[in-house]
C-alpha cells in the first residue's frame, strides 16, 4: 500500500555553537586582550506545505529529522557559522500532532503555510564579551544553547470540496470514474478501494475536488471491515454524496448504516450536508426507483437523486445540487491547491523527491 496518512517522526533542531576563549596576540602589540568570538546560532526545523503530494508514504523511510549544530566561535571577535535551516516538505491538509496524538500543534490547511517548528539554539558567548574594566583577561564563555527534540504524529486529511461515502460495492469507484478524471479501481466485490481516492470534477465551467474514501459498514467505527480511520479525510469537505446501491437488499437500512456510523466517528461529519444518490439505475426499473426514494423519505432523507454511474443517467442534476454547496471559487478555481490524477495518488512514482 503505497498510500499512508500517518506517521511518527523525530525532530531534533540543531544546538547552538560555544563561544571561544582566545587572546589577541600580535606582535609589537602589547597586552593585545581577548577576542573570542561567540558561537553560531543552530538551524531550525521547519515545515512547508507543498503542492504535488498527497501522501505521507516517504516518511515511512525517513523517520528522524536533525539539523545541524552552529559552528564554534573563534578568535579574531570572529563569530562561528550558523547552521542551515532543515526545511520538511508535507502534502497541504497535514496536521502536526503531540507524541500523545491528543493536541494539534499545527494544522497546515493553506499552500505555502511554513512555520518554525523548533528553533536552533542561540550561540555562546565569547570571552571578548566579558571584556570589562576590571575584568581584563577574562575566560569565561558559554557552551551554546541546547537543541529542542520531541517526537510528532504527521496526520494527513485530504482537502477536498466534496466527500463520496456509501457501503462497499455502492459503485463510488464507478461513479468517481464517470464524473472526474480519477481512474478507481472498479471491482465486481466488496472493498474495492482500500485507500482514499482524489479526483478533480469540471461541471459547468466550474472545478471542485471529490474525494472517495473506502465503504463503510456497520460497526465500522468499532474496527469492523476497513473501520472509519478514513472518515477524516472527508472532514473538511461542504458537502457529503451519499451513494446508494438500488440493487441492494433494503437502500433505507444502507443510509441508517452509514448515518450511524458518521455519528459514531463525530467531528461534525453527520450534521454535514448530504445529497443522497441511488446509485445503479441502469440495474433497476424507473418504478423501482421512485419505490426506493419514497422510502428513503420516510427513512429521513430531505431529497433523492436517481443516478447511474454507468449510463451517467441523472449526475448533472446530482453534480447541479453539489454546486450549490460550494463557495464562488474553489481551491482548484483559484489554483491555491494543485491536485494530482488518482492514478498518481501514492504511487510513489514522484522521482527523486524527499521530505526534505
Amino acid at each position: 500500500m503505497h498510500f499512508l496518512d500517518q506517521a511518527k517522526i523525530y525532530l531534533q533542531s540543531g544546538a547552538g555553537g560555544p563561544g571561544a576563549v582566545s587572546f589577541r596576540r600580535e606582535k609589537y602589540i602589547e597586552y593585545g586582550g581577548p577576542d573570542g568570538g561567540k558561537g553560531g546560532k543552530g538551524g531550525d526545523i521547519v515545515l512547508e506545505a507543498v503542492a504535488g503530494l498527497n501522501t505521507l508514504i516517504d516518511f515511512r523511510y525517513s523517520q528522524h529529522f536533525k539539523a545541524k549544530r552552529g559552528q564554534h566561535g573563534q578568535g579574531k571577535d570572529k563569530t562561528g557559522a550558523g547552521a542551515k535551516d532543515l526545511v520538511i516538505q508535507v502534502p497541504v491538509g497535514t496536521q502536526v500532532l503531540s507524541e500523545d496524538k491528543e493536541e494539534v500543534l499545527v494544522d497546515f490547511t493553506e499552500l505555502g503555510q511554513r512555520v518554525v517548528f523548533l528553533e536552533g539554539g542561540m550561540g555562546g558567548r565569547g570571552n571578548a564579551s566579558y571584556k570589562s574594566s576590571t575584568n581584563r583577561a577574562p575566560r569565561q564563555h558559554q557552551p551554546g544553547e541546547p537543541s529542542e527534540e520531541m517526537w510528532v504524529w504527521l496526520r494527513l486529511k485530504l482537502l477536498a470540496d466534496v466527500g463520496l461515502l456509501g457501503l462497499p460495492n455502492a459503485g463510488k469507484s464507478t461513479f468517481i470514474n464517470a464524473v472526474s478524471n480519477a481512474r478507481a479501481k472498479v471491482g465486481h466485490y466488496a472493498f474495492t478501494t482500500l485507500v482514499p481516492k482524489l479526483g478533480v470534477v469540471r461541471h459547468k465551467a466550474r472545478e471542485f475536488v471529490l474525494a472517495d474514501i473506502p465503504g463503510l459498514i456497520e460497526g465500522a467505527a468499532d474496527g469492523a471491515g476497513i473501520g472509519d480511520r478514513f472518515l477524516g479525510h472527508i472532514e473538511r469537505c461542504r458537502v457529503l454524496i451519499h451513494l446508494i446501491d438500488i440493487a441492494g437488499d433494503d437502500p433505507a437500512e444502507a443510509m441508517q448504516v452509514v448515518r450511524e456510523e458518521l455519528a459514531a466517528y463525530g467531528a461534525g461529519l453527520e450534521d454535514k450536508p448530504q445529497l443522497v444518490a441511488l446509485n445503479k439505475l441502469d440495474l433497476a426499473d424507473k418504478e423501482l426507483g421512485e419505490a426506493f426514494s419514497q422510502e428513503l423519505l420516510d427513512a429521513g432523507a430531505d431529497k433523492v437523486f436517481t443516478v447511474s454511474g454507468v449510463s451517467g443517467e441523472g449526475i448533472e442534476e446530482l453534480l447541479d445540487a453539489v454546486l450549490s454547496y460550494l463557495p464562488d471559487r474553489t481551491a482548484t478555481e483559484t489554483k491555491t491547491v494543485e491536485v494530482e490524477d488518482e492514478s498518481t495518488l501514492g504511487s510513489g512514482e514522484e522521482g527523486e523527491w524527499s521530505p526534505i
